[in-house]
């Protein structure tokens, strides 16, 4: 992959992460006034009244405005859970990758670099990218008679650099985004929180008889906040470690892959 490529790979990758926070955005807030503030779901239809009692949709509405904001957050995170599924996916290419390593070593072993290619056209994925970058420069070398033997490994050794650099950025493409949300989903949960809770006390500061509607609808706009809030970053928390995995172990696949090349390379080096 050039440089120019991953560049305007970077900007449809933004591109397609503000479109779908702006489209989160946009079906949470239907959601929101279409679906759970439907007159349906209230005692007399009126939305400003209390939920019909087991009437779930009308006890999230009553959480306020602040819930469409969680569920952008939710929605997002859905979202960017499936991108990077796919994307992470494509990066592995097509089959296993201990067992798309083991070939290449074995072929290697047997000096078949036109044979270990080719299984790296068939794989596909960031390992095969990066291979076959690192194949296609140990070619080259072994028909250079100039060059001394360190620069020969220093030279391949560079050529995995940069093929890693450029496929690198793709695989942690927007895992900031997890982590973002883990953190600002605990923390609007809490202002809707404390929101629900200053309207509860400021139901039971009337003076006479507390208003028991406006008590009910700051404890559930503080509930249902606070629900949204934690099962926001929880999910969050349990995408971003579940994805830092699987991209460490295919950097250490490639690190691995890439170490066997050089190694097999320089022994190569001196039997000659």
């Amino acid at each position: 992959m050039s440089k120019q490529g991953s560049s305007f790979k970077d900007a449809l990758q933004n591109a397609f992460a503000t479109s779908a926070i702006l489209i989160a955005f946009i079906i949470a807030y239907i959601l929101f006034t279409q679906v759970m503030g439907n007159p349906v779901n209230f005692q007399g239809g009126n939305p400003k009244g209390s939920p019909i009692e087991g009437n779930f949709l009308g006890i999230i509405y009553k959480g306020g405005y602040i819930v469409p904001i969680l569920m952008t957050c939710v929605l997002s995170l859905i979202i960017f859970i499936f991108e990077r599924a796919i994307t992470l996916s494509r990066a592995k290419g097509k089959g296993r990758i201990n067992t798309f390593v083991s070939t290449l070593q074995t072929l290697l072993g047997e000096d078949k670099i036109e044979e270990a290619m080719e299984a790296c056209d068939n794989q596909k994925g960031s390992l095969a990218n990066v291979m076959k970058a690192g194949l296609t420069r140990y070619r080259d070398l072994q028909k250079d008679k100039e060059l001394e033997k360190d620069q020969k490994i220093l030279s391949i050794q560079k050529s995995f650099e940069e093929a890693t650099a450029l496929e690198l950025p793709m695989l942690s493409k927007n895992m900031v985004i997890f982590s973002t949300l883990a953190s600002i989903s605990v923390l609007i949960g809490l202002i809707g929180t404390v929101l629900g809770m200053i309207r509860a006390f400021a139901a039971l500061a009337q003076s006479g008889a507390p208003d028991a509607l406006a008590l009910a609808t700051g404890i559930s706009e503080a509930l249902v906040n606070t629900a949204f809030g934690i099962t926001g970053s929880t999910l969050s928390i349990i995408a971003f470690n579940f994805f830092s995995s699987t991209i460490d172990s295919y950097t250490f696949k490639i690190d691995e892959a890439g170490f066997s090349l050089t190694q097999n390379f320089a022994a190569s080096l001196k039997t000659n």
